[in-house]
Formats: structure tokens, C-alpha cells, sequence
């Protein structure tokens, strides 16, 4: 029996701009031309737009208000409408609320938008960790750091080895040099990721995520909607979050049990699991995340991620490849955005070199707030 949301709606647009360092632009500037893109994409009209959701970038200055700016910039004066910040995991978390939205009959066509300058405006990720007595008196500052706690538990518990977090990031990068939009597009090695600074132990440079401007839009609507528009619709036939407030008191914080349920929500509504999951965009501020993300999957049982990325299984051509335009590692780093934007061209067939062939399922994956929000979607190619 289908769950009562699955397949009722579909993406119908997707905008992305430049990314990269784009000096003298804003974040408003950046999301309302990203949102231009999408409605351009889907064949609509902007005062087809009835719904406006938002991710204010680090450097917007409006906080909870930016739908209004973006809104107002725009010329969108939107039916349903809100702003949310739950970092990587938001934009999964955004596009169920449109899909709950327009499902209730609160809008028809809802569209989801995020920017930010973070390299040109000052990146804002070197904050300390935790809350309360803050981690940072014991100089833990910075998502790196949190998540360097997960990567060696991991590999104290798993053997993981910083050589199988090497592999991910050769692999990342090798899709990106067949992205033209991709920041880094020069190819790497084993050898240079291992020769590269360290950042925090076990994370050297080359493990961690860019610092980049862009934007991106995502625009979401009925299933009978999207079928008379521009572009094949691209289903969301599953949908999945799951949150956790606690941080280190909890001794398996580090695993994060949260992504897997998250996962498996997503599974059941679409009626599905790993074995029919042709390609994933997972969210990876860190080459570990994709480890973690590939048990938490089903791709493989609990400890055996590292051994999984090796000998080029997440690579075009591989077993289950994964970020297929270079991910947060290397095309830029837009929070998750454009690991939906990169699920919906390969369900659509647009990605070229790194198409993948006979996509029917997409898994994509956002995580946030370090290591406390998690979202998953199915992107399907039927309904």
C-alpha cells in the first residue's frame, strides 16, 4: 500500500548559478537569479509561484525574515511562506514541507531557495562546537572537529583508514572533472590527498568540504502539474527526516543513528530499498560522512563503509556511484542544494559524461547542525 504522499508530487524546476567565488554579489542577489533559473527550467511563469520556502545563507543578514527579502526581490507575494535553518539536512527538510504544503492544498507550486556568499563574505564555520559550556574551551571549534570525533571512533572500532577516506575524495573529484560547473576540476591522487595538511586529526585538507558563493532554487508541484510543464517531472516518491537534540553525553551520538532512520522513512514511503538505488548524492562536509551514509543506506552492514568505498565502487562505473558532480567536496558548497539539483538531472538524464545509466531510483542525503539533523529523499523517475 502506498503511503499517502508518495509520488503526489514532483519537481518540476531546478536553478543554479555560477558557483565558486563570485565577488560582488549578494546572497539575495544569488538566490532570486537562482529562482529565475528554476522558473525558466520548469516553463512556468513567476506568478505561477504560490509558495516561497527559504534557507537564509551565513552571511544574509535577515535571519528568519529572509523570505520576505527574497519575496520582495522577487516581485513573489506567496500564499505560503517561511524561512528554516537546520544546515545541510535543510533543504530535504524544506522540500517536505512543500510537499506537505501542497498536498493540504496550501499552494500548487512552491518554490524552495537557499544562497550565500561564504567565500567572498567570510566563511562563518569556525565557531565552537557545542552549546552550554561550550566545547571550545577545550579548543574544539568548527564542524571539522565534531566530525573528526565520528571518523575516529570509526576507525578505532572498524579499522577505517585514512587511505579509504582518500578513496572518496579521488572519487568526488574525478566527478567533478566532468562537471564544466565544478570549482575543483584538477584530478588527485591517494598520494596527494595523504600528503596534504592536516586540518584536524583524522582530517587532512583535502577531506574537507569548499567555502563557496551560489545559488540554488527547487521548485516543487503536484504530480498532474508537473506532467504539463517544460521538463519530465522527477517524482518524489520518498521522503524522510529524523532529528536528535543530544550531543556527546549520548555514546552513540558519534554514529548517528538519526541518518539511518531518516533513510529508512524514505524507503518505506517510496517502497523501495538499496538494492534499487542506481545513484546517491550524499551530503559530505567531510569524506567520512559517505561512509557513514553508505551503512546507514543499506549498501553495507554497520563498520564495512570503508571497505566499501575501495577499488572504485562509488565511482561512475562502480557498484553505487556516488556524488556524481563532485559533491560539497569538490563542485562547492552550497549546504545540499545541489545534491537534489544533481539527483534530479541524473532521474531527468541531463548529466552527460557522468550520466549514469537507467537511473529509476536517486537517493540523496542532507546532514546538519554538525551532527544533529538528518533528511533523505527518493527521486524516481516514475511515479
Amino acid at each position: 500500500m502506498l503511503h499517502p504522499l508518495s509520488s503526489k508530487v514532483a519537481i518540476a524546476g531546478i536553478g543554479a548559478t555560477r558557483q565558486g567565488k563570485i565577488p560582488g554579489s549578494t546572497a539575495l542577489t544569488l538566490g532570486v537569479e537562482a529562482l529565475e533559473l528554476a522558473i525558466q527550467d520548469a516553463g512556468l511563469q513567476k506568478s505561477d509561484i504560490d509558495g516561497l520556502l527559504t534557507m537564509p545563507g551565513t552571511t544574509s543578514s535577515e535571519g528568519v525574515l529572509h523570505y520576505l527579502r527574497v519575496g520582495e526581490t522577487a516581485g513573489i507575494n506567496p500564499s505560503y511562506t517561511g524561512s528554516m535553518f537546520l544546515g545541510g539536512a535543510t533543504a530535504g527538510c524544506l522540500i517536505q514541507q512543500a510537499a506537505a504544503a501542497i498536498n493540504a492544498g496550501l499552494a500548487t507550486t512552491v518554490a524552495c531557495v537557499f544562497a550565500d556568499t561564504a567565500r567572498t563574505g567570510g566563511s562563518r564555520f569556525d565557531f565552537a562546537s557545542g552549546w552550554g559550556d561550550s566545547f571550545g574551551i577545550w579548543g574544539m571549534f568548527g564542524a571539522a572537529a565534531n566530525a573528526g570525533i565520528t571518523a575516529k571512533r570509526h576507525m578505532a572500532l572498524y579499522g577505517t583508514t585514512s587511505r579509504q577516506m582518500a578513496e572518496i575524495a579521488v572519487a568526488c573529484r574525478y566527478h567533478a572533472s566532468l562537471d564544466p560547473t565544478a570549482v575543483m576540476r584538477n584530478p588527485i591522487s591517494i598520494e596527494d590527498h595523504q600528503n596534504s595538511p592536516w586540518i584536524v586529526e583524522p582530517f587532512r585538507l583535502l577531506d574537507c568540504c569548499l567555502i563557496t558563493d551560489g545559488g540554488i532554487a527547487i521548485i516543487v508541484t503536484s504530480t498532474e502539474r508537473a506532467k504539463d510543464l517544460k521538463k519530465p517531472p522527477v517524482y518524489i516518491k520518498g521522503m524522510g527526516q529524523s532529528h536528535t537534540t543530544e550531543t556527546i553525553s549520548n555514546p552513540e551520538w558519534w554514529y548517528m543513528p538519526h541518518q539511518k532512520k531518516s533513510i529508512e522513512n524514505a524507503y518505506e514511503m517510496a517502497g523501495v530499498g538499496p538494492k534499487d538505488i542506481q545513484v546517491a548524492q550524499f551530503y559530505d562536509s567531510f569524506t567520512i560522512n559517505i561512509i557513514f551514509w553508505l551503512e546507514h543506506g543499506g549498501f553495507c552492514e554497520r563498520g564495512e563503509g570503508g571497505g566499501f568505498v575501495e577499488n572504485g565502487r562509488i565511482k561512475l562505473g562502480g557498484e553505487l556511484p556516488v556524488n556524481t558532480n563532485g559533491g560539497n567536496l569538490s563542485h562547492s558548497y552550497t549546504q545540499g542544494w545541489l545534491h537534489i539539483v544533481e539527483g534530479v538531472r541524473q532521474v531527468r538524464g541531463e548529466s552527460k559524461e557522468r550520466q549514469v545509466p537507467n537511473v529509476e531510483h536517486c537517493l540523496v542525503t542532507g546532514r546538519g547542525m554538525t551532527l544533529n539533523t538528518s533528511a533523505a529523499l527518493i527521486l524516481s523517475k516514475e511515479v
